[in-house]
């Protein structure tokens, strides 16, 4: 796979993001053509006491949810970068992080001013509970 070091550390990120509590959501965007699969938004999930990921498939007609712990979700989303997917978007109360793929399918990690001022609720009442 391509670009290993730069997704692990993306995804190193995001599990950061969740662990200290200033995660708020994920987006795979950005996809080349005309696909079936649009987006997928992960938020995190409580499967009675252990917290996972929900993984919204967004289809051209429908959606589709996965809810699988944070480390098989995270998996499960690495096979959809560069196919369909371009960007993925991590949105923590700290900084937006983009990794992105160029035309080449280099990827690279940039940060922005965050969107969200509040973590995902989901996971503030998981982590206070604990």
């Amino acid at each position: 796979m391509p670009n290993t070091t730069t997704y692990s550390l993306f995804f190193k990120l995001v599990k950061e993001s969740i662990s200290d509590g200033t995660f708020a959501k994920l987006t795979m965007a950005k996809t080349i053509g005309n696909t079936q699969l649009m987006n997928i938004y992960i938020r995190a999930n409580v499967d009675e006491i252990e917290l996972k990921l929900a993984l919204t498939f967004k289809f051209q007609t429908e959606e589709k949810v996965k809810i699988l712990n944070i480390e098989e979700g995270l998996d499960e989303l690495i096979p959809y970068i560069n196919n369909p997917f371009m960007s993925a978007l991590l949105f923590t109360t700290e900084a937006d992080v983009t990794m992105k793929l160029n035309k080449k399918r280099v990827a690279t990690i940039s940060e922005k001013a965050p969107t969200f001022k509040n973590a995902d609720l989901v996971l503030l009442e998981y982590l206070s509970g604990k």
